[in-house]
């Protein structure tokens, strides 16, 4: 006899699923998280742990793997190459905690901000931090990835910044990323912004927006890439923020000029506009060079061209006040600045060298052009 068309349907629960469905759903977890040592001493079946840690992450579904994932790799990567910077990661939090900061603030997370919480919980207030640094003469920025509870201390209500939750933080300039909550003074929802006062309006609230990412993952997991890829250089157990053209290079004879650059937001201003750039030049001799090929550096020509086409030439002796020596298998590496009134500009010249052996010899090593770009910004609704 067939059933009651207005019967309801037995209500399917994750114990009632079988095994395909459950597997598909659980490659977007991680094993390690389903068979941690506490739970298999209870040993309960792998169905079971499944539901459990589902119940817990399951809301996360859509992040959980590509957060843990760069997690992993960042952890990997560091704890070979900066392993203070591993101790100073703090232990995730729990979902209770991540909904009492909603409350005290009065807005909601993003799950995938609220996911990779649930995996670390940002970073302890210690130097070098975890989002990079950067370091030029007597300028030193290092930024942390803030816990959870010190974002929230320093969530924004104040006009300029209205509902942006800070992400990150360096003790020695003050310099925060922030997050948008909402879409609020221009800003899109989720958008990660260095805020940067508007220099020529008396209002306070005029804050314009250097652009640094879409959404919380994206920020994270791009961050993440260029590190563990290398595309960062580690310098004395820190993230530097460089970032190289792998085509910026350039060989005379037996040396090879490669340069990277940065742009300095905490430094620069779209109101006037005056956008500031760093860049770090690496000069190495081949191995394989005779030693009779040694020379040491005596000046620098650079033409610097603005987005305008605007040219200015600059000559003038050694590099940084140094005249560094090369030789076989030698590296030399100097980092300077530069500052263009236009969103973009470019540089090229060469150095002048002479011979250690033959000091009647002198000859010129390109520099390749290298261009710098300013990253999205946004004026201030305010000065609009």
């Amino acid at each position: 006899m067939a059933a009651p068309l207005d019967m309801e349907p037995p209500a399917l629960s994750l114990e009632l699923l079988p095994t395909d469905p459950l597997l598909l759903i659980l490659s977007f977890l991680d094993y390690r998280d389903l068979m941690s040592e506490e739970k298999i001493r209870r040993n309960q079946s792998w169905k079971a742990i499944f539901v459990s840690t589902y119940s817990d992450l399951g809301r996360y579904i859509q992040y959980y793997a590509t957060l843990k994932k760069a997690w992993d790799d960042l952890e990997k990567y560091l704890g070979q190459r900066c392993p203070r910077m591993i101790g100073s990661l703090k232990e995730s939090v729990q979902e209770e905690d991540l909904d009492a900061v909603e409350a005290q603030i009065g807005c909601k997370l993003p799950d995938d901000y609220r996911c990779s919480f649930r995996i670390h919980n940002g970073q302890k207030l210690v130097v070098p931090g975890l989002m990079g640094s950067m370091a030029l003469s007597n300028h030193y920025r290092s930024e942390d990835l803030l816990d959870i509870d010190t974002a929230a201390g320093g969530f924004q209500q104040r006009l300029g910044l209205k509902q942006c939750l800070p992400l990150t933080f360096c003790i020695h300039t003050g310099l925060s990323q922030y997050m948008a909550l909402e879409s609020v003074e221009g800003r899109n929802k989720y958008e990660i912004f260095y805020q940067c006062p508007d220099q020529m309006a008396r209002n306070p609230s005029a804050i314009d927006m250097f652009i640094t990412g879409t959404s919380y993952l994206e920020w994270f997991t791009s961050y993440v890439n260029k590190v563990v890829t290398g595309g960062y250089p580690i310098i004395r157990d820190q993230i530097f923020r460089y970032v190289h053209d792998k085509e910026c290079v350039a060989t005379t004879g037996d040396i090879t000029v490669s340069v990277s650059t940065s742009f300095l937001p905490e430094l620069s201003s779209v109101h006037p506009p005056h956008y500031f750039f760093t860049y770090r030049i690496r000069i190495e001799m081949s191995k394989d060079a005779l030693p009779e090929k040694a020379c040491q550096l005596d000046s620098r020509y650079w033409r610097i061209t603005n987005a305008k086409g605007d040219v200015e030439e600059v000559q003038g002796p050694g590099v940084v006040g140094e005249f560094p020596i090369i030789s076989p298998g030698r590296v030399y590496e100097y980092t300077s600045c530069t500052t263009f009134s236009t969103t973009s500009g470019y540089m090229e010249g060469y150095y002048t060298f002479h011979c250690l052996y033959y000091k009647e010899k002198f000859f010129n090593v390109t520099i390749p052009r290298f261009h710098m770009v300013c990253p999205t910004f946004k004026v201030s609704t305010a000065r609009m």
